[in-house]
């Protein structure tokens, strides 16, 4: 059997099936893993977002300069990482949780403002991404598909300059522009049809202006005593970094389900087996290993392993990420990792109309490629989630097997 499609149906949903069944088990192991070390892990890579933080308002008074952008930018961003990984339940779990970092206390409330004083208001971000996005991932339902929320950038009468143009500025303002309208309209309509004019008041009260006043007004307004200058740097570094927060958020969020080699679907899994192959089939990671590069990526090269496992910690990635792509490789199952870089190109090529993603009318018929035998020196049969003996250079895109091109 050289391909999944030459599989009968029953074989192809044993195949999922058996799946599932590894992931459970693999899953029963992160929890008995659970610990000390999580929590540790978690309060480092907050310590290295305050640290940007400190940096960056320790120097933005000076005048407007790059250091300073960039350190702001990254404190925010690391904001990001921690709501999102914090708010999908990824450490209500571990054992001795102090309740600031569980989702029921992170970010709620008042304590927005000291956890993740974003564009966004954290429930709403939380319903739109954590429920309507993992429950719908590549479907018609889910709110964050890239391919469809871009048709408009594709318009025939468009020049493609103008198209890449529109993605520069998407990128530039898409947590202002994108994230915060849309992730606030799609929660006030959970239960319902609510007027435009009631969903902007909110959007501009609740989002816009709590952000900007914080940021571009009681920032800059906290350097009064150093006079005229540094109000206005500290103003020109904060919106500098806004900008940068959006650039490098678009970056390593955008690609993670859109490409030539990433699915959507028609129509909702037959299955539990089935969703946890969309999960796979729907998503790609970046290049994986290494805290400060996991950082910098704000932990979302696990992308697959997310979607699998969306509420364990981040280091829990790290551990699992050779054995699931050993999984993958076990059952057939295309996993599709590749630098970050390669993969902003991929989400270019779909939003200005040069490919298109895979469109699959039944999974069930099969996907991928040909099963692999477990091998009994695998990290699977080894039950090795970390270290050198699970880590391998990740194939390029071009090495792995494929299903042949739709036609």
């Amino acid at each position: 059997m050289e391909s999944g499609a030459h599989a009968s149906s029953g074989e192809v949903a044993e195949r999922y099936e058996a799946f599932a069944r590894d992931l459970a088990a693999l899953r029963k192991r992160v929890e008995a893993d659970l610990g000390a070390e999580d929590l540790a892990h978690l309060r480092k890579m907050e310590r290295w977002g305050r640290l940007a933080t400190a940096v960056g308002l320790a120097t933005c008074w000076v005048a407007p300069n790059p250091l300073s952008a960039v350190a702001l930018s990254l404190g925010r961003s690391t904001r990001w990482m921690l709501m999102h990984h914090v708010g999908h339940r990824g450490y209500d779990k571990v054992p001795g949780v102090p309740p600031e970092y569980t989702s029921k206390v992170f970010a709620r409330g008042g304590r927005r403002w000291l956890d993740w004083n974003d564009w966004m208001v954290p429930e709403a971000w939380i319903y739109e991404h954590n429920v309507l996005h993992h429950a719908n991932t590549g479907e018609d339902e889910d709110p964050d598909l890239v391919e469809r929320n871009t048709e408009e950038v594709r318009a025939p009468w468009l020049p493609k300059l103008a198209r890449y143009a529109t993605v520069a500025l998407l990128g530039a303002t898409w947590r202002f522009s994108y994230y915060a309208p849309k992730t606030m309209a799609t929660w006030m309509r959970r239960h319902g049809p609510v007027d435009d004019g009631a969903v902007r008041s909110t959007l501009v009260w609740k989002c816009y202006a709590p952000y900007a006043l914080w940021h571009f007004v009681a920032l800059p307004a906290a350097y009064l005593p150093l006079g005229p200058w540094g109000v206005a740097s500290a103003f020109v570094n904060s919106l500098s970094a806004d900008v940068l927060t959006n650039l490098h958020t678009f970056f390593v969020v955008a690609p993670n389900h859109t490409g030539d080699d990433v699915y959507r679907f028609d129509a909702r899994p037959r299955s539990r087996a089935e969703h946890l192959v969309r999960q796979v089939v729907g998503s790609v990671n970046y290049r994986t290993g290494g805290d400060l590069g996991d950082y910098l990526h704000l932990f979302l090269n696990y992308q697959i392993e997310h979607h699998l496992f969306p509420d364990i910690p981040m280091r829990q990635y790290q551990r699992i990420q050779p054995e699931v792509r050993a999984l993958c490789e076990e059952h057939g199952i295309p996993y599709v990792q590749e630098g970050v870089v390669a993969r902003f190109r991929q989400l270019l090529r779909v939003v200005v109309g040069d490919a298109q993603m895979r469109r699959v009318p039944d999974l069930a018929e099969g996907i991928g490629q040909a099963p692999v035998a477990r091998s009994e020196t695998s990290p699977v049969a080894r039950g090795e989630t970390s270290g050198e003996g699970a880590r391998r250079r990740p194939p390029r895109r071009s090495e792995t097997g494929w299903a042949p091109e739709p036609g």
